[in-house]
């Protein structure tokens, strides 16, 4: 019986879900036909991010393909895994710091860590630093509110979000969400 309730919850969310979409892309249309501005400038930022998504994501996903089948779990596992240390964790953000394309790039990155055997809390701090610690933000960060700012920002950021992944981890482990 339970299953059957599961079952027809997500077969409600799907639809739900697809509606939404639906819903979406006729308001646009409406907008286009109507000029309402509103909603031409929603379609124009549309198109110019699947024009940004469309020149990043091919080259990511080779580069993670290419990561996939090249770099052997030997490899990742002792440096981001649990034997890493506080070093799997500073791994974690230089490299997310020299990452170009943010959490676009960042959660298929992400996938193919834990794949090769990276500890959760570890891919965690990745993808927070990737949002935090970007070396890009942060020459565009100095250059208009000072170095000042932008050392406390990171001496403030980085601890708080290794710690949340830290808690993260463990919770996750704890109630059984599919980890290792």
């Amino acid at each position: 019986m339970k299953k059957r309730q599961t079952k027809g919850k997500s077969r409600f969310l799907k639809n739900l879900y697809w509606m939404g979409v639906l819903v979406y892309f006729i308001y646009l249309l409406y907008s286009w036909l109507f000029q309402v501005p509103s909603g031409r400038e929603i379609g124009q930022n549309l198109v110019a991010y699947l024009l940004t998504m469309g020149k990043i994501l091919p080259c990511s996903f080779i580069l993670i393909g290419l990561f996939e089948v090249w770099i052997p779990r030997e490899i990742v596992e002792p440096h981001l895994g649990y034997q890493g240390g506080i070093r799997g964790y500073i791994l974690a953000i230089v490299l997310a710091g020299t990452m170009a394309g943010g959490l676009l790039v960042a959660l298929p990155v992400s996938s193919a860590l834990y794949h090769k055997g990276a500890r959760l809390s570890v891919i965690f701090t990745f993808l927070g630093a990737s949002a935090v610690v970007r070396i890009p933000m942060t020459l565009f960060e100095v250059s208009f509110l000072g170095v000042e700012f932008t050392a406390v920002r990171w001496l403030v950021s980085v601890p708080l979000i290794i710690i949340s992944s830290l808690f993260l981890e463990k919770y996750l482990s704890k109630e059984k969400f599919g980890i290792k």
